[in-house]
């Protein structure tokens, strides 16, 4: 009998938001307004999302970021451990927690403006990393946290979203790159690191080796609802997956098909099952 694969144990630094979605046949134009919105509060932020799916596919999680001493802080904490986040890391910041105002359509696009909030003010000096932590982090946060948490990892994946320039000697520190393909675009310094995701949306994913493709996956079709937390859920996938030592091909169709079932679910932290039911076609 086959010996299950080793538990990942995944540190995530990053941002924790409240999101306010409202779903709207079509997203208002410039100057307009529509008025058959429906509001959904829940719990987000590129940070969250990838530790609640990691969590969920069945990592041993920490969390790393900040929210505010307000009452959408606490229910946050509550909720994060609720699906079995260790938020020991997570600051108290006197600024309130962040805040997206995001707008999803009838085909599930979005658009998206975040209030950075607590999120701003993350002390890059006191983040509580175990030394040699494998680490997965975003760009919702400071060049100083970004920094600090290259440092002090292990094992260093970095979401270069939202793209912008990375700190000095941060892409040194990088095991591995994840980008989509606007990103990859707009950041061509990230083309020759060590390992390097690109996402493709509904075409699926290829991961390179300084440039060089060693796997490549198809998308999973499904009925897109919602994409605000599928690279998220995406990420966090493809990261345990390697962390326990899946080949590669198999740890990005995989993230793949978790991407899909990402997309079909209505929250920003889908539901989603352990790792392992997210079958690779043989």
């Amino acid at each position: 009998m086959t010996p299950p694969p080793p538990t990942p144990e995944l540190t995530v630094v990053g941002a924790i938001n409240v999101d306010l979605t409202a779903r709207v046949e079509r997203a208002p134009a410039a100057g307009e307004t529509v008025a058959d919105g429906v509001l959904h509060r829940g719990p987000g932020g590129k940070g969250a999302n990838q530790a609640v799916a990691a969590a969920r596919l069945g990592a041993a999680v920490r969390l790393i970021g900040a929210v505010g001493d307000d009452l959408d802080g606490r229910g946050i904490r509550d909720q994060l451990v609720s699906v079995g986040v260790d938020t020991t890391g997570v600051q108290t910041s006197d600024a309130a927690t962040g805040t997206a105002l995001i707008v999803v359509d009838a085909t599930g696009e979005n658009s998206i403006v975040v209030c950075a909030g607590a999120n701003a003010a993350i002390d890059a000096e006191a983040l509580d990393i175990e030394s040699g932590a494998a680490v997965l982090m975003q760009l919702e946060v400071s060049d100083a946290v970004v920094s600090a948490a290259a440092r002090a990892a292990g094992f260093f994946a970095l979401n270069a979203a939202p793209a912008r320039p990375l700190p000095d000697g941060v892409l040194e520190r990088c095991d591995l790159v994840i980008v989509n393909e606007t990103e990859y675009a707009q950041l061509p310094e990230v083309h020759d690191a060590p390992l390097l995701c690109v996402t493709l949306g509904a075409q699926g994913a290829r991961l390179y080796r300084h440039g060089e493709v060693v796997a490549s996956s198809p998308g999973v079709a499904t009925t897109v609802v919602n994409t605000v937390g599928a690279g998220d859920a995406f990420c966090a996938a493809l990261v345990c997956g390697l962390l326990r030592g899946d080949d590669p091909d198999d740890a990005l169709a995989r993230a793949c098909a978790v991407g899909s079932a990402a997309v079909a679910d209505e929250a920003s932290q889908p539901a989603l099952q352990n790792l392992d039911a997210y079958e690779v076609a043989p």
